[in-house]
């Protein structure tokens, strides 16, 4: 289904209009609080989708890294992270 409202197409699918009626069947400060936690994990998921992207779209660099790291290690050149400089 898709309508058109003020220059927005929306597109209603079935999971969302499920998720509307089930909304609408609460009281209205019910309603509130289920928006404000959807926002927050909707929020997080759009994050967690970007890093999952982010990595997808460097895994070659990263095993190209990590091959590099584990050579310089191999031939004694690593050295141990000072970790009171962060």
């Amino acid at each position: 289904m898709c309508r058109f409202l003020k220059w927005r197409v929306v597109m209603k699918t079935t999971e969302i209009i499920t998720a509307v009626k089930i909304l609408e069947s609460l009281p209205r400060d019910s309603q509130k609080k289920v928006v404000d936690h959807l926002q927050d994990y909707i929020a997080n998921l759009k994050d967690e989708l970007y890093w999952d992207q982010q990595f997808e779209n460097s895994g070659e660099q990263l095993a190209v890294a990590a091959r590099d790291a584990r050579e310089r290690y191999h031939a004694g050149e690593a050295k141990p992270m000072d970790l009171s400089r962060f």
